[in-house]
């Protein structure tokens, strides 16, 4: 009894000297806390930088505009107030007490800011967090773009580490990861595409964007569900002053932005803000004329997409904010024969709708808590549609693709500021439903009925994570999460989206049901080297449960969506990283890291395989016996210089990569390239300021050229043409036929495509008289026409009357030099 009392008393002796390292008895310790807004709007400001002017503590602003610091007694408190796009404020506040201020800060000396940089110049060689890099929305504005539209994707390609597709192509591979491992979330809302015009444009309209953060390793412990990076996207809150505008026209979309105040401004209390945008391209209005409807024998096509947003957000009170936010988006891409032709014929569509509901509440200047309702709905339809001439029209096929998920969320999350710790906990579940499912029919027999195969799973993830300072020389954040997956049930969707019938899932397991529980550690240390040098170092263990599966890993729409299942284990990655962060003058700083990453449990089609099935189908889930499963690896290093200020900022990035897959039913077991794979990635911003309203940009890139799979011979042979059977007889008789022109492939990704490289220039002219801002922004796109590889095409050539034809390898190239004009009014 005397030894269990003594171990009782020096358990509480432990934990007595663990609870002090919250709080440091002896000392008077006061907080200083507030909101920061954006001067003229009244837009409370996220992310922005607060930390004392000796730079021995600080902190960012929440999502509401709040920041708290707790520090040690003193007569007066000198803090800066900094943020991207954003004068630099400094405030000197006695501090023998605790203190509530409210600052402003001024977007008036936004051509001076830098471009592209992380949260602030102190942050890059002193905050804990690496391989982090935030953008604002006014900076996307000066990047060239394609076509003159602004896009935060392709200005995220700039970004070392980050690499880009095929050419036009907005996909981001983020240290060795293809396009289904980016975690890209708008207001919390997980989006599952991100692409317009086949990819060829981002869906995010940058007029309503507040913020971008990009973050490639060293993940907190609060993100989970993907491999490769975390994309925040957040949108503005509207003007809560007086209503404002914004009307833009380009050569292929225009958009409008209204924002206003929804009430007066009263004394303590701020009035509840709207904010509505749309965004609408009209390509089909100008090929119009090209298809000619009124001929019978013309092509009847409809190409066009559009993104719609739109923001709620009231203060409840002097703690509690409420917002709610939607985006949809859609693309359309239809192909009808006229009435005197009868050839391939088909759609390809697909819509994204998100809504979010999040509340905040504020218990004190230390702890805060946000409850957010999440929604997202992605659909996907394919249909081709193939008849014979009349003299045999009862020949035909019909192939469909269709794949969805309808995801419905819970959120909630704490912090707690309490000395030099900031505690973070919060829980995040999902339900999952899956609408995966291609088939083709051929010959005589009739479509199916209008019916879809579906998944149901639940995804959550617990968390907690701490950024502790203990020293002013250390910065530590650790945390853990636990991410759990559970299969729920299977089975056919009518066509008004009702459950018709169970299916039995053949992956069961026999102990009861498919699911998944996994830790994932992560870790992230920053250490002081000099005032303005820091070494970092970071770890972190990811597990995905949702992929997509692809036949060319270019990440196209029609690639498909599919759970894990108890064949299909989840992908999991672990990663470690290694940086130098300089800040070597007050305009300048550099930052270099070295990673490597292992993966685990990716998926491709097996060799000859595909998605397709005939219908109607025995097996709903016959795509699964077609899938294989290996590993990976991606390892490299990365180099970003930048200028901050001044009437020339910019950046160059530089990225040394090497990336592997290895599968045992692919390429003989042999680990081969993956397409994304880049040896070296570069690439050169610049942005020059001649006089106030008069900007010029321009940004050069350079690529190794992609990893390709191509024949390396043709004969006459038979092979499986899904979708170009026709006539009567079995299924397998249909789907199985002679060909002319078989190729014979050799080793998996053994082809290296020419190397990628462009030069896009752009000029800004803007002009203000009172309220109203007029710019007028000329840009070329591929300036010395380099003619970048799309795809290539190994094909005959006839060398004339008995001789034998020759093969040849094509170049394909997509966009030569593309010059582009839009204006743009504020008012």
């Amino acid at each position: 009894m005397y030894q269990q009392t003594v171990r009782m008393k020096r358990l509480l002796v432990v934990l007595c000297l663990l609870l002090s390292g919250f709080n440091s008895p002896g000392q008077d310790r006061h907080t200083v806390s507030g909101s920061v807004f954006e001067a003229g709007s009244v837009r409370p400001l996220v992310g922005v930088n607060v930390y004392v002017s000796d730079k021995t503590a600080g902190t960012t602003t929440d999502s509401s505009g709040f920041f708290a610091l707790t520090l040690p007694a003193q007569d007066s408190l000198t803090l800066v107030f900094s943020a991207v796009g954003y004068a630099t404020v400094q405030m000197t506040v006695p501090f023998q007490s605790d203190q509530l201020v409210r600052i402003e800060l001024s977007g008036g000396q936004l051509l001076n800011e830098v471009t592209v940089r992380a949260v602030g110049p102190e942050a890059i060689s002193r905050r804990v967090q690496m391989s982090q890099i935030q953008l604002s929305a006014s900076q996307l504005n000066k990047i060239p773009a394609l076509l003159g539209e602004k896009d935060v994707l392709r200005t995220l390609q700039l970004l070392p580490g980050v690499q880009k597709g095929s050419e036009g192509n907005t996909g981001i591979y983020v240290r060795g990861g293809g396009p289904d491992q980016n975690l890209i979330l708008l207001d919390d809302a997980l989006v599952y595409n991100a692409g317009h015009l086949l990819g060829f444009f981002s869906a995010f309209n940058g007029s309503v964007i507040r913020n971008v953060e990009l973050t490639k390793g060293g993940f907190p412990a609060r993100f989970g569900g993907r491999l490769s990076s975390v994309i925040e996207l957040n949108l503005k809150d509207g003007n809560r002053e007086k209503l404002r505008g914004e009307a833009s026209v380009g050569l292929v979309a225009s958009r409008l932005v209204l924002e206003g105040p929804l009430g007066r401004n009263r004394p303590g209390r701020q009035p509840a803000s709207f904010l509505l945008a749309g965004r609408r391209t009209y390509i089909d209005l100008l090929t119009r004329p090209f298809t000619a409807p009124n001929r019978p024998d013309a092509l009847q096509t409809n190409t066009y997409f559009y993104d719609l947003n739109a923001r709620l957000s009231a203060p409840l009170g002097p703690d509690d904010q409420v917002s709610l936010s939607g985006f949809r988006s859609g693309d359309a891409f239809v192909n009808r024969p006229g009435t005197d032709n009868n050839p391939l014929q088909g759609q390809l569509n697909w819509q994204n709708n998100l809504g979010t509901l999040r509340w905040q509440h504020r218990y004190s200047d230390q702890a805060s808590f946000t409850l957010s309702l999440l929604f997202t709905d992605y659909k996907l339809n394919v249909e081709n549609e193939g008849v014979g001439r009349r003299d045999t029209a009862s020949l035909r096929y019909r192939l469909r693709y269709r794949s969805g998920i309808r995801d419905a969320g819970l959120k909630y999350a704490f912090e707690l500021e309490q000395n030099r710790h900031q505690l973070r906990f919060g829980i995040q579940t999902t339900h999952h439903r899956f609408t995966p499912g291609a088939a083709v029919t051929a010959g005589n027999t009739a479509p199916g009925p209008n019916t879809r195969f579906f998944i149901d799973a639940l995804e959550t993830g617990l968390y907690a994570e701490d950024t502790w300072q203990p020293t002013g020389r250390w910065r530590i954040n650790g945390g853990f999460r636990l991410s759990h997956f559970l299969l729920l049930q299977s089975g056919m969707l009518s066509a008004d989206g009702n459950p018709a019938s169970q299916v039995e899932y053949p992956a069961q397991r026999s102990g009861g049901p498919v699911q998944y529980l996994r830790p994932e550690p992560r870790l992230s240390v920053a250490y002081q080297l000099a005032p303005d040098f820091s070494l970092k170092l970071s770890y972190a263990q990811m597990n995905q449960y949702a992929h997509l599966l692809s036949n060319n890993g270019l990440g196209l729409p029609a690639d498909l969506w599919i759970p894990t299942t108890g064949r299909i284990r989840p992908q999991q990655a672990r990663q470690v990283a290694v940086g130098l962060a300089w800040d070597f003058t007050r305009s300048w700083s550099v930052t270099l890291e070295g990673y490597h990453k292992k993966l685990q449990n990716l998926i491709s089609y097996a060799e000859g395989t595909n998605f397709l099935t005939a219908e109607p189908a025995t097996d709903a889930q016959q795509w699964e016996k077609n899938i294989t499963t290996g590993r990976g690896w991606s390892y490299g290093s990365e180099l970003f210089v930048q200028k901050k200020t001044g009437k020339l900022t910019g950046w160059v990035g530089y990225t040394l990569a090497w990336t592997w897959w290895q599968f045992p039913a692919l390429n003989g077991g042999r680990r081969f390239f993956p397409r994304y794979d880049r040896r070296h990635d570069a690439s050169v911003v610049g942005i020059y300021e001649l006089k106030p309203g008069l900007t010029v940009s321009g940004t050069w890139v350079y690529g190794t050229g992609q990893a390709l799979t191509l024949p390396v011979s043709r004969f006459s042979g038979y092979e499986n043409r899904p979708a170009s059977a026709v006539g009567s007889g079995s299924p397998q008789q249909q789907l199985f036929g002679p060909a002319p022109n078989v190729r014979e492939y050799g080793e998996r990704n053994g082809f290296r495509a020419e190397a990628y490289h462009r030069l896009d220039l752009g000029c800004q002219f803007r002009k203000k008289r009172k309220t109203v801002t007029r710019t007028w922004e000329i840009g070329v796109y591929n300036l010395y026409n380099r003619r970048n590889p799309f795809y290539y095409s190994l094909e005959g050539k006839d060398q004339g009357p008995g001789r034998h034809s020759k093969t040849v390898l094509y170049k394909f190239s997509l966009f030569p030099v593309v010059p582009s004009v839009s204006y743009t009014l504020q008012f």
